[in-house]
């Protein structure tokens, strides 16, 4: 049987992949004991606890989830930004137009995986979450952080922004969750 060099490469790295996905499924396994949901011997704790245990209350919903929300609304507009230029392309005739909207939506994908990038790095950081937005010049950082919140913490997060993102001349950085 004669077989390609490249056949056998990806043969070889789609198994690889296989390998990984299953290792990494496989790694960190829930713990779950199905029998214990119909055991009546165990003990039973209390539902309520009285308002008086100095215990914080946390909210229903996360901050994160509001970055999630964000990041939807974000999406959806950037996605009718979208649509309307590639409609705007359709319409056009002339190559110059049609050029400088492509441009426009290439600044757009740019726009995009930057904020994503930055995103990842904040995060790398050792923030819980974050969230940021570049409206031209303007970069708003909004993190999620337990730790409070620093002038250090700030100036680290302004100077990544700074050297990730070559258009960025101001940048915002506001911090939620326990201060």
């Amino acid at each position: 049987m004669k077989t390609n060099k490249r056949t056998v490469w990806f043969l070889t790295l789609l198994s690889l992949v296989a390998v990984i996905a299953i290792y990494s499924i496989n790694k960190n396994p829930m713990p779950f004991d199905g029998m214990a949901i119909f055991d009546n011997s165990g003990d039973k704790k209390a539902v309520n606890k009285e308002a008086g245990d100095g215990d914080k209350q946390a909210p229903v919903f996360a901050e994160s989830y509001l970055f999630d929300d964000l990041r939807m609304e974000v999406l959806n507009e950037r996605s009718q930004i979208q649509d309307q230029l590639t409609s705007k392309i359709n319409s056009l005739e002339t190559p110059s137009e049609k050029n400088e909207v492509f441009d426009e939506m290439a600044m757009l994908i740019k726009r995009n995986s930057v904020e994503a990038l930055m995103e990842t790095q904040i995060i790398a950081l050792g923030y819980k979450d974050a969230f940021v937005r570049t409206e031209g010049n303007m970069v708003n950082v909004t993190v999620l952080s337990e730790d409070g919140q620093s002038a250090k913490q700030a100036n680290e997060i302004t100077y990544l922004v700074m050297s990730t993102w070559e258009d960025a001349r101001k940048v915002k950085v506001d911090f939620k969750g326990e201060s």
